[in-house]
């Protein structure tokens, strides 16, 4: 089963299409920096051994009438706790507006590096350091991206068409989980799978629906934002660097069309490309291929519509998750501290007392809606999930 309204994420992006009079234009200025690891340094599961492709955080900086705002999406596996507080007030400096009115994602690639500056503190208050997180290379990495924010704001670009397009990606993503006849979890499927019931099963309900957003000045397009439903991992877990099927998809379709493009989703819960993936090298360029032919085929569908600054607003609302009963502080802080546990489990551990002393602190996450256009009546099919 296919569900076209199965959307994750926490910015929603809004987009009408209604005629609109002139009014002050909308501008944008689009960024990218480089955040490829040195050797040595720490990816997912293994210290960084080889640089099969640059890893990037890319995006846009969009200024109408108000604050400008930030969308950011970076190469590594996850930006979280204070590592994502501190990248969000770092590029709103760099732009010259507030952290509320900053999106940082990640494409979640497993064989690229971690921030967590709030859990990697308590590895290193616990005598473990240094094996999930480089602090000091995340830091540089964070300035580069600031730094390109700045020089992109010396030459921005007038918007006066907002473009849409949507396509269906063929053999990609798939329920990990697969149901039996007693509604429990008969079958598991990763990001890769040989298990040939496991592949035979149906895709399940996933979101097939590529999305693309364009920004044109009159004839020429400015940039491109896509998003897809999917965990981004073809195969991983030695030290070798990549940019992952999604990343190599992105790249391609910004060499063909010679239009900077930014691509967003990461982590897609109960998606993967199991069903479509063995695990081998030779399946990530396929699947590379098979998502950027749902750009292309999105980009070929694209419908223009004049915009203005007018039509660009910005709203948050700050929610407090819910943490998992059995996540208490003590019990994270006994594994944390107990020096016969894997460093691995002492990681994950520093990442969860993290987000849960967050919480019982009062900290609350932005879930932020981003709209784009006047929404006029029922905009079924125009909400698009970053």
């Amino acid at each position: 089963m296919r569900n076209p309204w199965l959307v994750f994420g926490v910015i929603v992006l809004c987009c009408g299409v209604s005629s609109l009079s002139a009014g002050e234009p909308l501008k944008i200025a689009v960024f990218a920096a480089d955040v490829t690891p040195p050797i040595g340094s720490p990816v997912a599961y293994a210290p960084t051994r080889s640089i099969v492709d640059p890893l990037s955080a890319k995006g846009v900086v969009l200024l109408g009438k108000d604050a400008p705002i930030v969308l950011c999406a970076v190469d590594w596996i996850g930006i979280g706790n204070g590592g994502h507080d501190t990248w969000r007030e770092r590029l709103a400096t760099a732009a010259g507006t507030t952290a509320d009115r900053v999106a940082v994602q990640t494409l979640h690639q497993h064989d690229a590096p971690d921030c967590d500056f709030s859990a990697s503190e308590l590895l290193t208050e616990n005598g473990v350091s240094g094996r999930r997180y480089d602090d000091a290379f995340a830091r540089e990495a964070l300035n580069r991206t600031a730094e390109a924010i700045e020089t992109a704001l010396k030459a921005t670009t007038p918007v006066t068409h907002l473009g849409i397009g949507v396509a269906e990606v063929e053999m990609v993503a798939s329920n990990r989980r697969i149901l039996g006849p007693d509604g429990k979890v008969a079958l598991i499927r990763f990001s890769s799978c040989r298990n040939a019931e496991a592949i035979a099963a149906p895709e399940g309900t996933i979101d097939p629906k590529l999305r693309l957003v364009s920004f044109w000045n009159a004839d020429e397009p400015v940039a491109v934002l896509t998003y897809y439903a999917c965990h981004p991992q073809s195969y991983y877990g030695k030290g070798d660097v990549t940019c992952d099927f999604v990343g190599l998809a992105r790249n391609a379709r910004e060499k063909e069309a010679k239009i900077p493009h930014v691509h967003f989703n990461g982590a897609g819960g109960n998606l993967a490309a199991g069903k479509y993936n063995d695990g081998s090298p030779e399946m990530r360029p396929v699947l590379a291929e098979r998502l950027a032919d749902g750009m292309r085929r999105a980009w070929e569908q694209t419908v223009k519509t004049p915009i203005t600054a007018d039509d660009l607003r910005w709203n948050i609302e700050r929610v407090s998750l819910p943490v998992a009963p059995h996540l208490t502080a003590a019990s994270l802080q006994q594994k944390l501290a107990d020096e016969s546990a894997e460093p691995g489990e002492r990681a994950a551990s520093a990442r969860k007392l993290a987000f849960v002393t967050r919480i019982e602190a009062g900290v609350k996450t932005d879930i932020a809606c981003l709209h784009l256009m006047r929404i006029t009546g029922d905009c079924s099919g125009r909400s698009i999930c970053m």
